[in-house]
Order: structure tokens, then sequence, then C-alpha cells
């Protein structure tokens, strides 16, 4: 159980504190703060019964001269996640969000939700209630989903409502889509411009249903599940603060994916040069020719089906020798007079940590196809085991060339004279756009299970996309993960308790590390 109690400190003031009572007698107390006058208690103890009793619409406060103090209790008018909805609003608007939708409210209602609490669309609203934001009607959210989508001039005829906002949406004169003008808005804030890097990723997001529908199609899924799905691409900077996501059908090939969300991109933003960083699943003849055709460099993992040449004549002249920890190997691949591409350089880097985990995956592996082979286990998928009709074998063709190329992680550019390291440095950085597809699946919970029609897909993603960069700039600016930002922020609140014809203001005390934080955001005062 817990308890609201005052004491006296040692300069004279009176202390509030919440006792946390708890089994075989032990106790925690929660300091809420020291007053020295008679208001200032009762506003003490307000906050630290509005914070025993969240969610309850009044509270017990008693003032001298109050009609409360005939028994009626004094009504809390509103409560709200101030520090939390601010700190929101500020990234949102400092990255150009407000500007780019013509302050259209409800969309903005729907980011900040969706950092909040990743839900429903119509659960979307209980959330925002209980941040202490007003909430559109759900209808106004249907109606409004068109124009999220990109259908700019329907969405507008049906939105000139304006619904509860009294705003009619906002027109694009030059018929771009909603989420383009977010993407202008987000390269606007990263300073896009010439030689940057600019990373590329895929990921497939599943649907519970078993019939496609032309776009919700079945196909390779990362998470290995047989459910149609929708393919998503995502164009980050270095950083892996999003710029542009892009949704195709769910068999669609991710080599295909690449180069229409590159071109659609640098078209955009009219970008002469940029260099592509992707992994080796995204590389194929067509993409590198592809990206060359439109003038830009890459930097791209290269698959290795046999040990490069420059690795085996090292060995040939080091007998024996083991590769040293971090060697890294330059092999030229100049064009030929009938080839129309750049010069390419393949880099080959070593590290003995990636040998090591390789070699016990082999291990492991073989292992289980020599149990198979000798009959002590059934056979089950492992790339070891060799079949030639009834007969069992282990591949050690195979396991020579694998652990023959153990350790080594290939890479492939156009750039000229390029730095390996430099190379290496900026492959190492598509760990941020997978971190933002981590962040993207599970803080914001882009899957979207609860929308059928292209359409409201295409609005969900636009939605999150939107909370995916303000949760990416809380990130940046904080140093905080979201879900630490989110969690810790919201258990603070504002209350606001009319007493007869005073309106007294009430809020919990925040943590000097919070405040910090909160400060950053704001910046100086």
């Amino acid at each position: 159980m817990a308890y609201v109690r005052t004491v006296r400190t040692a300069s004279g003031a009176r202390a509030v504190q919440i006792v946390h009572s708890q089994r075989r007698g032990s106790r925690e107390i929660e300091h809420i703060g020291s007053a020295h006058t008679d208001a200032d208690l009762e506003l003490l103890k307000a906050a630290a019964r509005q914070r025993l009793a969240a969610g309850q619409g009044e509270l017990e406060l008693r003032l001298p001269g109050s009609p409360a103090n005939g028994g009626a209790a004094l009504p809390i008018t509103s409560s709200r996640m101030g520090h939390l909805l601010d700190a929101l609003a500020r990234g949102y608007d400092v990255l150009g969000f407000g500007a780019a939708t013509g302050r259209d409210e409800v969309f903005r209602a729907m980011v900040l939700a969706r950092v909040i609490e990743a839900t429903s669309k119509l659960d979307s609203l209980r959330v925002l209630e209980e941040a202490g934001m007003a909430a559109p009607s759900y209808r106004t959210v249907q109606r409004r989903l068109r124009l999220y989508a990109g259908a700019d001039k329907e969405a507008n005829d049906d939105a000139g409502e304006g619904g509860e906002t009294g705003q009619s949406a906002p027109v694009d004169a030059a018929g771009g889509r909603w989420r383009a003008r977010l993407a202008r808005a987000c390269a606007e804030h990263v300073r896009l411009g010439p030689a940057m890097l600019l990373l590329y990723d895929v990921t497939t997001l599943y649907f519970e249903t078993d019939a496609g529908d032309g776009f919700r199609e079945p196909g390779f899924s990362k998470e290995r599940r047989l459910e149609p799905q929708i393919t998503v691409g995502l164009l980050t900077d270095a950083g892996g603060f999003p710029l542009m996501v892009h949704a195709f059908e769910g068999n669609k090939a991710e080599t295909t994916t690449m180069l229409p969300v590159l071109t659609a991109f640098l078209a955009e933003h009219d970008l002469p040069q940029v260099t592509v960083v992707a992994d080796a699943g995204m590389v194929s003849e067509a993409n590198k020719r592809g990206i060359e055709a439109a003038g830009l460099s890459f930097i791209l993992g290269a698959r290795l089906p046999e040990v490069p040449y420059a690795v085996a004549d090292w060995r040939k002249a080091h007998p024996g020798e083991q590769i040293g920890d971090g060697q890294v190997f330059v092999q030229p691949w100049p064009a030929g007079p009938a080839d129309k591409r750049r010069d390419h350089t393949f880099i080959y880097s070593y590290r003995a940590d990636r040998a090591r985990r390789t070699l016990h995956g082999i291990d492991q592996q073989i292992a289980k196809a020599e149990n198979a082979v000798a009959g002590k286990t059934p056979v089950k998928r492992n790339r070891y085991v060799h079949l030639t009709g009834a007969t069992k074998s282990v591949n050690r063709a195979l396991e020579a060339r694998n652990r023959a190329l153990a350790g080594i992680k290939a890479y492939v550019t156009n750039l000229p004279n390029p730095d390996p390291a430099q190379v290496i440095g900026a492959y190492s950085r598509l760990l941020n756009v997978e971190r933002s597809f981590r962040m993207s699946k599970t803080d914001l919970a882009a899957r979207p299970i609860y929308h059928h029609t292209r359409e409201s897909i295409e609005a969900h993603l636009t939605i999150v996309f939107a909370a995916l960069a303000v949760s990416r700039w809380i990130e940046n600016t904080t140093g905080w993960s979201i879900r630490k930002f989110v969690t810790t922020t919201r258990r603070y609140r504002t209350i606001t308790i009319q007493a007869g014809d005073h309106t007294i203001t009430a809020a919990d005390p925040i943590p000097d590390e919070l405040q910090t934080a909160l400060d950053t955001i704001h910046g100086p005062h």
C-alpha cells in the first residue's frame, strides 16, 4: 500500500512524501517536495495524491475557506503529459513538418501518438486523451488518410470541411505527394548536398491474411513467414536519419527496389553527386549499371563465391602464415575498352573475431552434418549434407571453401583512388539504417496489421516515417533511446485543479537527468 505523509525537516519546512509499504515491514519513501507556506504545502499534497490516484477525476484537496471543507471534492480540470508532448512537438517543428503539412493538426496528433504508444488509429485517440492532447474524431482521421497516402486532390475535396480543427487540408501547388513534402523537410534538416552518403536497405512487413491482392503478396520474407507481405525500402543519411520510404509489392525482388527509390529521390532534390551505400543483398549488375548511368558513386557489399585472387596470392607468398587482424587487400578492376562502366576497386578486409565466429558456426554445422550422415539424427536443413539419391555424405569441398573464406569481407566501389579505411567505415554505417528499421518495427510498430487497402497502408507508412524522423531527432539531441525517453517522461504530468474561484497548477518534480535532456531539446531559455 502507499500513502501520503507530511514530516518536519531540519530547516523547519514541511516535507511531503509518498510512503510505499511492502511486506515484512519494509518501506520505500518517495520525496515530493518541501513547503514553507500553507499554500505550497497543499499544492505538494495535491501532486502527491494525483500521483497515487492517477486516472481519477478528482482529488480530496482541502484549502482554508474552500467549499471543499464542506465535504465536496475538488475536481482536476486537466491533466497533461506536458513535458513529453512539448518535447515531441518541438522535434516535429524543428524538422519542419508543421510547415511541410500546412499545419495539419490531425496529422501532427497521429505522429505524436505513434511515438508515445504505437497502436491502431482508433486507439491512438485514447492515447492522445490520456496524454492531455485534444483528439480529432475517428471519422476525421479516416477521411484524412487519403491525403496522407498521397492522393492530394481527392483528399482535399473530402477534407475541405475541416473536421474538428476548423481547417481545410493543405493543397500542394506543385502537385507533389504528402510524403514527398515530408522527405524534402528531412533533406533540408540534414543539409543534404553533393558527395553525401546515402544508406539503403529493405525490410518486409507481413499481414495476417491468406490471400494476396496484387500489393500484399507472398514473397521472400526476412521473418521467414508465408503470409502475404509488402516490401519497404528505406533511404537514410549516414547517421540513419530517414530521408525517404517507399513501399513495393511483397513479391518484388529486393535488388529491383533500389533504383526506383534512388532515381525518385535524386530527381526530387536535383543532386548531381552522392555515394550510395548498400548491402550485398541489394547488389546486381543491373543496379551497378543503373547507379553509374545516373552519374553516382557506390560502396556496395560484394559476394565471395571463392577466395579472392589478392588473398590467394598473399597466402602463396606467405605459406603457413596467418593473415593479420585488420589486414586489408586491394584489388583494382579497371574497365576494358568495351566495358560501359567506371573503374572498380574490390577491397577485402580480414578480422580475426569475424573468423572466429564464422569457424565456430562451421564447426557446429559440420557436427550436425556428420551425425545426420551417420544416421544418429534425422536429416534436416544443413548446407553441408550432400545427397546423391539415397546416399548421404558431408560436403567437404564446401567446408574447405568456407573455412578458407572465414573472416574475409568484400566491398566494391567505383570511387576513384578509394581509401580502404573510409570505404569500410562508410559501409559499417549500414548498421544505422538497420537500427532505424528495428526502431520502426518495435518502438513504432510499423507492421500495418489494421490496414487492408493500399491507400490506408501508404498513409500508415507516412505516419510511421514522420514518427521515425521525430524519434531519431529526439535520440540524436538527447543521447537517450526513444523508448527510454518516452517511458521516463510520460510519468511526469502537469495538473490543473479548480478550487473555488482559484485555478491551481501543480506538476511532479522531475529528476535532474531528465531536466538536462529537456533543456537540450528546448534550447537555452
